[in-house]
């Protein structure tokens, strides 16, 4: 099965767009779990039991983990996913962007270590150092077009012949890149002027991987009437700390699977809101 087939069941069959993040940090994890040599992966673990049933697919930002040394806890994680989840989408956090070669070696730790069924990068030194990811053919390849960072504006906003830089990359990716029908496009929520013209520039079949709900603010209607497609999907929208974090007690597994299912239906409600 190809990505962007997994990831249409997987909006279907959970009846959700949410997609949860897994930014572990070693400073915020419950005193139980932080001093004990499985912490990580308990915490990871159980977070992801929680909220399961409330999302469409899990994406590990593999800073969190390399950070510390622990990449075997990252391989330990997503194999458990694959197990335990086989039909949720497992998503690389990785924004690599490198040379052809490098990005050889890169394609392979996220596609054969790791096994994961997409991956972010960043499309600024062109199509030759997305191309190993491309060439994986039923792998997901979601690039960086308009990031929900403030800094990104330095750059994306940028004009070329009246047009900014962002929407460039999104007509690139959609008309070049996209030959395997795998890729799909970072946009950040709280820009939803933004996230609706590369909605607009893509049409309904690219998914947009949305990051900027819960602890960056974005709103969730205007996120959905921005970015939705005419079938009111097309998003993983994606949040992380609101969820990991939603208690730093004994209840944090069950307070994060609360985030999850209300931020699920805050979402469901607005998506219908939006093709009403």
């Amino acid at each position: 099965m190809t990505f962007s087939e997994k990831l249409k069941h997987a909006w279907q069959d959970t009846d959700s767009l949410l997609m949860v993040g897994l930014d572990p940090d070693m400073g915020r994890l419950p005193s139980k779990l932080a001093s004990t040599p499985d912490g990580l992966f308990v915490f990871c673990r159980d977070i992801i039991d929680a909220t399961a049933p409330y999302v469409c697919g899990f994406k590990p930002q593999i800073a969190y983990f390399s950070a510390v040394g622990a990449e075997p806890v990252l391989h330990r994680l997503c194999q458990y996913i694959r197990k335990e989840y086989p039909d949720l989408v497992l998503m690389l956090d990785a924004k690599r962007g490198d040379i052809g070669a490098t990005a050889q070696q890169y394609a392979i730790e996220a596609f054969d270590r790791y096994q994961a069924d997409a991956v972010t990068i960043n499309p600024y030194m062109g199509l030759d150092s997305a191309q190993p990811y491309l060439d994986r053919g039923d792998k997901g390849v979601i690039v960086l077009c308009r990031t929900s960072n403030p800094g990104g504006s330095d750059l994306q906003a940028l004009s070329i012949d009246g047009v900014p830089l962002y929407l460039t990359v999104a007509e690139m990716v959609a008309k070049r890149w996209n030959q395997h029908g795998q890729c799909g496009l970072v946009v950040g929520a709280t820009y939803p002027e933004e996230l609706a013209r590369v909605r607009q520039c893509v049409g309904d079949q690219m998914p947009l991987l949305v990051p900027g709900i819960g602890a960056q603010g974005g709103d969730i209607l205007a996120t959905c009437q921005a970015g939705c497609n005419s079938n009111g999907s097309g998003m993983m929208i994606n949040s992380s700390r609101a969820i990991l974090y939603a208690s730093s007690g004994h209840d944090w597994a069950q307070a994060s699977a609360h985030a999850a299912q209300a931020t699920r239906d805050a979402i469901n409600l607005a998506r219908r809101q939006s093709v009403d």
